[in-house]
């Protein structure tokens, strides 16, 4: 594993710690899973940004006119 050190605000590392308390983590861990999730949700914003670069509004347009024009659903009226 690796050491990271970092600055962060006196209120965000009182919080953290709080939070850590009561969920009866270890800072450290609490830290990991927030940093694991952070970076997910990056790659995750740059990999819809590349696949929406591939994309194309007339491929769109083709498969949506093959959907059928009939009523909702009851209870999908919304």
């Amino acid at each position: 594993m690796t050491t990271i050190q970092a600055q962060v605000p006196d209120p965000l590392a009182r919080q953290v710690a709080e939070l850590a308390e009561q969920e009866k983590v270890s800072v450290d861990h609490l830290v990991s899973i927030a940093l694991a999730y952070q970076v997910s949700a990056w790659r995750k914003r740059g990999t819809m940004a590349e696949r929406a670069q591939r994309g194309s509004w007339e491929k769109f347009d083709r498969v949506m006119a093959k959907v059928r024009d009939v009523p909702p659903l009851p209870g999908d009226e919304r």
